[in-house]
């Protein structure tokens, strides 16, 4: 698949050939759904945690006799039928994350490339570099590739004045190619590689 590769002003700035190991393979939603809560899962806190009745401050004193008053027999109050009592059941602190293979990550990570670009969703850009760092320079740039929704993947690092100009911009997001992963591609619309993204992405996952 040839694309052509724009500059930031929209300008023309030769072709480029997507790998179709790479970009061109059949899209496996159930591996990308599988790697996206993989992802989510490891992002989650897990530091939720109810008190158990071990954990209650209070005596542990039988509050009233066990027969004869008439009431419900109690050992003490750190029931979860009283007030102030621990919680049956209750969530603790644990590690919500669970093991995806390598293999399964990066065959989800071209499928997510794959799924781009077949749906036309893909434009290069030949750097992601900015002179300056202030925001509208780089708004009217975005406008002007059409960019509404889109993750950049910038190459091995990224610019920090284009960092600065593109962090208040909505719903536009930059990483480095280190970084790019299934949920940032699928969540936005469009996905914006540099020439050294594509090239990287492509000796990353050939294999």
């Amino acid at each position: 698949m040839k694309l052509a590769i724009k500059t930031l002003e929209g300008k023309e700035a030769g072709d480029i050939t997507l790998d179709k190991a790479v970009f061109g393979i059949a899209v496996r939603q159930d591996i990308m759904h599988t790697v996206v809560n993989y992802q989510l899962a490891k992002r989650r806190g897990g530091n939720h945690k109810a008190k158990q009745r071990h954990e209650i401050s209070g005596t542990g004193k039988k509050p009233h006799a066990q027969k004869g008053t008439g009431r419900a027999r109690a050992g003490d109050k750190k029931r979860n039928i009283d007030r102030g009592g621990a919680a049956v059941h209750g969530p603790v602190v644990r590690d919500h994350s669970f093991d995806v293979p390598k293999k399964i990550r990066q065959l989800a990570l071209r499928s997510a490339l794959s799924a781009k670009a077949a749906d036309g969703k893909i434009v290069v850009i030949d750097d992601a570099t900015a002179k300056t760092h202030k925001t509208k320079p780089m708004a009217d740039a975005i406008k002007t590739l059409g960019l509404e929704s889109a993750v950049i993947v910038a190459g091995g690092e990224v610019d920090a004045n284009f960092a600065r100009a593109t962090a208040n911009l909505p719903r536009i997001d930059v990483l480095p190619t280190q970084g790019a992963n299934v949920y940032d591609i699928l969540r936005r619309d469009t996905l914006v590689l540099t020439k050294e993204a594509v090239e990287s992405l492509t000796e990353k996952l050939k294999g």
